[in-house]
């Protein structure tokens, strides 16, 4: 349904610039009044030099209608494009990266790790990062990693593992802030 609202806005501006303005000019003579007519000088104008000014005048009238329908469908068709690509964006954004961690890939051997320095404990079992982030471990943590530099790394099926100054612990954390 989102996507039938779209094409059919285009489709109507497609339409308009299609369609032909009216070809029908009542004439300069009839536009103006009759002062005006007179004072502009067109009075002293044959039948035959007015009809040439009306049809330029159509003729502009023409290419303006044409001109400004041809932009507006343009309009349009960007504006689909890119509520089509933002829609598009966040149907592929992972499940990870709505959360805040960065999508790195289906490959968990090729993200890269996360390194930062654990400035202390949250509750009994998290701890906060100098970036601000929050972990906690699924187990208890029996390492003590306030102040020291900690990295996390990337494990199969969306895990990860902490590391604590270079060291594996072997311990398994997850992003909870």
């Amino acid at each position: 349904m989102k996507k039938l609202i779209p094409c059919l806005l285009l489709f109507a501006a497609v339409a308009a610039a299609q369609t032909p303005p009216p070809e029908t000019f009542p004439g300069i003579k009839a536009v103006m009044t009759p002062e005006d007519f007179a004072r502009s000088g067109l009075s002293a104008l044959t039948p035959d030099q007015l009809g040439l000014i009306d049809a330029a005048i159509i003729r502009h009238y023409t290419r303006t209608v044409k001109t400004a329908a041809t932009q507006q469908a343009n309009q349009i068709v960007q504006q689909t494009q890119a509520a089509n690509e933002a829609a598009l964006a966040e149907r592929k954004q992972s499940f990870l990266s709505k959360f805040g961690i960065p999508d790195f890939g289906s490959d968990w051997q090729d993200l890269p790790s996360l390194k930062a320095k654990c400035t202390g404990w949250v509750s009994g079992n998290a701890f906060k990062l100098d970036n601000g982030q929050v972990w906690e471990g699924f187990e208890p943590i029996t390492v003590d990693v306030e102040g020291k530099d900690i990295e996390i790394q990337a494990r199969p099926g969306g895990q990860f593992c902490l590391y604590v100054d270079g060291e594996n612990t072997t311990l398994r954390v997850h992003r909870i802030k």
